[in-house]
């Protein structure tokens, strides 16, 4: 099968410091999750796959390379990034967010783009109840929730998740992976950076391990999770016992 996300040999550097050293994965479709410390590069990765940091290497989406591409033109060929931040419009109204998701296809002049705002709510009726306030009053959770509604308004092609658990009570960050979970039935390929790794590895089809800037382990999910140094480093738990 083709990789719908092909990044190869990706090196980014802040200053004469080294963030990736020559960082390489493939995301053929499903949820493929990328994890590991803070500082390991892991955020680096996914704002060079956008082009949002200068950076060295190659990426791919499938069969296009977009290495010199500007961010724009990347979310135009299907690539969309759920950043860490959210970075959401806080003094505009939910549903106001959403529609800026759109926006692409809205210049491209695409009929019934407007007709996405229905998919999203049945998705997140949560949203549909808050679609009138202004993000900036909504919960951690709620504007995890727009940020990913906002993102496939677009219709990408593929998703990148920045740490979406990150400062979520445990209750909303069980829903937050379920919810990312329900998406592999959409189509959408997803890939997921993630410092939660008992999280990330339930949810996704296939893993890489990244620490300080290099990718040290890859492989499906579940022989990730069953790895002794997986384990004794990120999960805590016996080898063979069930991630909750």
């Amino acid at each position: 099968m083709t990789a719908s996300l092909v990044v190869e040999e990706l090196v980014v550097a802040y200053g004469r410091v080294e963030a990736l050293h020559g960082a390489s994965l493939e995301l053929p479709g499903g949820i493929v999750t990328v994890v590991g410390p803070n500082g390991a590069g892991k955020s680096s990765m996914l704002n060079a796959v956008m082009g949002l940091l200068p950076s060295r290497g190659r990426v791919w989406l499938d069969g296009e390379e977009l290495s010199r591409l500007e961010p724009e033109a990347r979310v135009a060929r299907g690539l969309c990034l759920v950043a860490e931040k959210r970075e959401l419009f806080t003094t505009m109204s939910v549903e106001d967010n959403l529609l800026l998701g759109a926006y692409q296809r809205h210049k491209k002049g695409e009929k019934g783009w407007r007709n996405s705002l229905d998919e999203i709510y049945g998705r997140f009726p949560r949203l549909r109840e808050r679609r009138r306030q202004i993000a900036a009053v909504l919960s951690g959770g709620e504007r995890q929730m727009l940020a990913l509604g906002r993102a496939l308004m677009g219709k990408p092609r593929v998703l990148l998740l920045d740490e979406p658990s990150l400062g979520l009570a445990p209750r909303v960050v069980r829903e937050t992976f379920r919810i990312i979970a329900d998406l592999r039935a959409t189509g959408v390929a997803i890939l997921l950076v993630e410092q939660n790794a008992r999280a990330a590895l339930q949810v996704a089809d296939y893993g890489y391990v990244l620490e300080t800037g290099s990718v040290v382990s890859s492989g499906p999910s579940g022989t990730l999770a069953n790895d002794p140094r997986i384990i004794a480093t990120y999960l805590g738990r016996r080898a063979g016992s069930k991630i909750e």
